[in-house]
């Protein structure tokens, strides 16, 4: 499968680049510093791009494409709009070139909360979601831009990350939450999004993700 990644040099987008890589996939990295990718630059196909808010610049990175996987987001609390902004130039891209499938990262307080959910798990969502509000604001917006545009977009959405190993053991919930879900490593969620790729339950939805 031909696989395109956009950020691929941060956390969740290292693990898809490696778990893509070792499972045979023929892999596009969009990146800014090919130094930072986390396997030899002779095992992926570098797509360097000073910037990534210009969709003729990404292009030729989506043309042709299996499907584009993107791990772009705000890195701290602030979050400025990057994954609206940088995710509607992919958009703007893959829509140009005519390609299809796109699964991206969003997060669990986007998506619609558990109703069985126990009442500690709400009371840490609530002042997770407040302490991360302009984040998930973010998010939510960029979960519109989806929604809009003619995509076969799903949207991966985990809670917690953690830097735990790959298990391939976690829960997922098409078009909700699981139960309970307070973590997941960044290794499991990469695993998660390339399972998706093929899942036609996905298209068009968000999935939660969560051991």
């Amino acid at each position: 499968m031909r696989i395109t990644v956009f950020g691929a040099t941060g956390g969740v987008g290292q693990e898809i680049v490696r778990q893509a890589v070792a499972a045979g996939h023929e892999v596009t990295a969009v990146v800014r510093d090919p130094a930072r990718l986390p396997v030899p630059l002779s095992d992926v196909q570098v797509h360097t791009a000073a910037r990534i808010d210009d969709p003729e610049a990404l292009r030729d990175a989506v043309a042709g494409r299996d499907a584009v996987l993107s791990g772009l987001g705000s890195r701290g609390r602030r979050a400025d709009g990057v994954a609206e902004r940088l995710t509607g130039t992919v958009l703007r891209a893959m829509e140009a070139e005519g390609t299809r499938r796109l699964v991206v990262v969003s997060a669990a307080p986007v998506g619609p909360r558990p109703a069985d959910d126990p009442l500690p798990d709400r009371l840490v969502r609530k002042v997770v979601g407040a302490i991360l509000k302009e984040v998930y604001e973010d998010l939510t917006l960029m979960e519109a831009a989806l929604a809009r545009s003619t995509t076969d977009w799903t949207s991966v959405r985990p809670p917690r990350l953690t830097d735990g190993p790959l298990t391939g053991k976690y829960r997922t919930v098409v078009g909700g939450s699981p139960r309970s879900g307070r973590t997941i490593s960044r290794a499991d969620v990469a695993h998660a999004m390339l399972a998706l790729i093929d899942d036609p339950d996905a298209v068009k939805q968000g999935v939660g993700v969560a051991y």
